[in-house]
């Protein structure tokens, strides 16, 4: 099978790999129809972690079931399907509390939790930017989808990972009807936790970035553009909010945080939103932040730390949950939604490309090229 195998900082290519095949009886092969470039992904693809060459990409995955091992119930060849980034066994300690995020089977190493496909240090199952997926547990992993799978591909994909994760972002934030919340970074994540935080009835979203396209993508979901290369951003949402701050704000950046002149600040985003966010808000972060980064620009980012304003925090009596989405808890009534007509994640789409024309897109997606806001890849499509 072809897929998308990383070579080394900033070079991916797309050649023959050995084929997914079913190993347990609860595996599911699925014929991968559409798969997503994420911008957790380009954390492997600079080289900033210790994702293996040879390995490939793909954590955002839906197809059709080509075959099913002989324990597996419920899944049958034929349906379509979208499956978590989350690779979870649904019977440890922390996937029967709903916690399929920090699942404690399908990660290797006894003293961690959480895995997912074609990611770095979360164990060992490739990636799905190929042509084939095998997905263990089957009949816990795959989230089947309608008749209007294929129709709306585009939207029901971004299930596997930054939907939820946007969700999420507003499920840690605790964002209620009415509320005024602020998202840091407007990437994917960030847009997916405008359109939750909308869904959620939120009176005001503002959204914090300098990309152009990405801010006409947020005010097309009629929320806020605050452009944070043209004013402060923490005195445009104070502005915003009589001088109190948001009720709640997402972080949606990470480690890679960036200053408007290109200075690298892992801090950035964390502080900004204790100074943004009222007394007693909530602030939810699932940006990635890792535990060490040999790439960081200062010796505490190197050791996977930040200087956090813990003072202004503490004071604040601000509260903060952190990482990554468990996708189970929130996919099937993600599902609904799209199918409903309700959410159309899909409007961050700005690329459907064949599998072929990958190692350009990640080209284009890791420079944040204008107009590269999210992008598909179709291995059935013809380049």
């Amino acid at each position: 099978m072809r897929a998308v195998v990383y070579e080394g900082p900033r070079k991916v290519t797309v050649r023959d790999v050995p084929d997914a095949r079913i190993e347990r009886p609860t595996d599911v092969l699925v014929r991968v129809t559409t798969t997503n470039i994420c911008g957790s992904d380009l954390h492997m693809y600079e080289g900033r972690t210790s994702f293996e060459t040879g390995r490939w990409f793909g954590h955002e995955n839906m197809g059709e079931v080509i075959e099913v091992g002989s324990g597996v119930d419920k899944i049958a060849v034929g349906d379509h399907v979208v499956l978590p980034f989350n690779v979870a066994c649904g019977h440890c300690k922390n996937c029967e509390r709903g916690l399929t995020n920090y699942c404690l089977t399908a990660q290797p190493v006894p003293e961690w939790a959480g895995a997912a496909y074609g990611f770095a240090d979360m164990g060992p199952w490739a990636g799905g930017q190929a042509e084939l997926l095998r997905v263990p547990w089957g009949d816990f992993n795959c989230l089947r989808l309608g008749e209007d799978a294929e129709e709306k591909s585009t939207d029901y994909v971004m299930l596997a990972d930054i939907f939820p994760t946007g969700y999420h972002a507003t499920e840690l934030a605790g964002v209620q009807p009415g509320d005024q919340t602020v998202v840091y970074g407007a990437g994917p994540v960030g847009l997916m936790a405008a359109l939750s935080a909308t869904i959620k009835g939120a009176s005001k979203v503002m959204v914090v970035d300098r990309h152009p396209d990405r801010l006409r993508l947020a005010e097309s979901i009629g929320a806020i553009a605050i452009d944070d290369s043209k004013v402060d951003p923490v005195e445009a949402v104070l502005e915003q909010t009589m001088g109190l701050g948001a009720d709640n704000g997402c972080e949606c950046v990470g480690y890679q945080a960036h200053e408007p002149s290109g200075d690298e600040q892992a801090n950035l985003t964390l502080n900004r939103l204790v100074q943004s966010v009222r007394f007693t808000g909530q602030i939810g972060t699932v940006g990635v932040f890792v535990p060490q980064d040999p790439g960081g620009a200062d010796d505490l980012a190197k050791q996977g730390q930040i200087a956090f304003d813990i003072g202004l925090h503490w004071f604040k009596g601000q509260t903060m949950g952190t990482g990554q989405a468990p996708v189970k808890k929130y996919n099937r009534q993600l599902r609904d939604l799209i199918a409903a007509g309700k959410a159309t994640p899909s409007f961050i789409v700005s690329h459907e490309l064949p599998l072929d024309d990958a190692p350009d897109a990640y080209e284009h997606f890791d420079s944040r090229d204008d107009g590269w806001t999210k992008v598909v890849l179709k291995p059935g499509k013809a380049a």
